[in-house]
């Protein structure tokens, strides 16, 4: 199971919140975290290996929300 980084704009428990119904769209995650302690507040995701990073990031944007893989 790969683990997949992003760095985002998620900067608190409110945003996570707003997120997490268009991340759980995403079936194939297994889990996933933000840190907001980290200045690129990174989004970590485990994921079957057919997920594509780009789902990820178009799944942010719907919230409102920028990630960039890294």
């Amino acid at each position: 199971m790969p683990t997949l980084k992003f760095k985002t704009n998620i900067k608190c428990g409110s945003c996570i919140a707003a997120v997490t119904p268009f991340l759980n769209e995403l079936t194939q995650i297994e889990s996933w975290k933000v840190d907001t302690e980290t200045p690129d507040k990174v989004l970590s995701i485990d994921a079957e290996e057919a997920l594509n990073p780009k789902e990820v990031i178009n799944a942010l944007d719907r919230a409102g929300y920028q990630a960039e893989k890294i």
